[in-house]
């Protein structure tokens, strides 16, 4: 029995060791790309507008998923929250308190420029999801996830379980992410509607092109690392966790880099993202 529980110890710390690669990896390729994100008009665009009492970057969906819940008066964490922008999104629509938390240092420097112009006051963490400080708070109301989170984490048991540390008993998780369907198929190829990779394609897969959202290139950067999920994976993962569904919503738009923009508005539609509302139970 010793030797067993010791084997799994070993098994369990390599796997841990294989995550910190990917996560500290992807710091690197987020960093780097920053400059990037602050020098192109999306960054102008805040910069002029988010001390504005309405500044939302928030799309219709997002948007009324959130009010549907409720935000005003709550207390409100963004899990990968990049440079802010939907942390002040969520202070103006009424939040109590807004922490962001994202490892890069780089576009957390962004969010903290930004707050600083709207005036708001929001909190700002730099962690690895998988190595929160033990004094993180774990009583928030509400959490969000958003946009390209869920494909750049090799472990969603383990993801879920430290998102659902921050929440309060009986607090909602939002989730608005890629639809997993869209991962089999690439814009970029000579034929970009029939799939070119398996839906049940894990990964990891290398990427050493900069990270911008704009389809621009950026030339070549630091390795990052992307990791493909089944629905059922994520789903699975979120209420082993102890969140419970309580709504699932797929839509045939898309939330994600401009290339993908082909697939809308198609005769026959895909799924191209989805919405979860997730209440913590325990």
């Amino acid at each position: 029995m010793i030797v067993e529980v010791l084997q799994l110890m070993i098994l369990v710390g390599r796997a841990m060791d294989e995550n910190k690669k990917y996560t500290s990896a992807n710091r690197a390729a987020w960093d780097a790309s920053a400059p990037l994100h602050e020098a192109g008009e999306t960054w102008q665009r805040l910069l002029a507008e988010v001390a504005k009492a309405d500044f939302s970057t928030f799309d219709e969906t997002l948007r009324e998923t959130l009010e549907d819940v409720g935000v005003v008066g709550k207390r409100v964490v963004q899990v990968c929250c990049n440079n802010g922008r939907e942390v002040l999104s969520l202070s103006a629509m009424g939040a109590k308190t807004v922490l962001g938390i994202d490892q890069s240092d780089a576009f957390l420097a962004q969010a903290r420029k930004l707050a600083h112009l709207s005036g708001r006051k929001c909190d700002f963490l730099c962690a690895d999801i998988y190595e929160l400080p033990q004094d993180t708070p774990g009583d928030f109301d509400l959490g969000l996830i958003t946009i390209g989170v869920l494909n750049w984490m090799p472990d969603l048991k383990r993801f879920f379980d430290a998102v659902s540390g921050l929440l309060a008993r009986d607090g909602v998780l939002v989730i608005y992410e890629t639809h997993p369907f869209l991962e089999m198929f690439d814009p970029t190829s000579a034929d970009p509607f029939s799939p070119s990779q398996s839906y049940f394609d894990r990964g990891p897969h290398a990427n050493e092109d900069t990270i911008t959202y704009d389809g621009s290139d950026g030339g070549q950067g630091p390795v990052s690392w992307w990791f493909s999920h089944t629905m059922g994976e994520i789903v699975s993962a979120a209420v082993a966790a102890g969140l419970k569904l309580e709504r699932f919503n797929e839509y045939p738009h898309s939330n994600r880099e401009t290339e993908f923009d082909i697939y809308e508005d198609r005769k026959v539609q895909i799924p191209m993202c989805y919405t979860l509302v997730l209440r913590k139970e325990r």
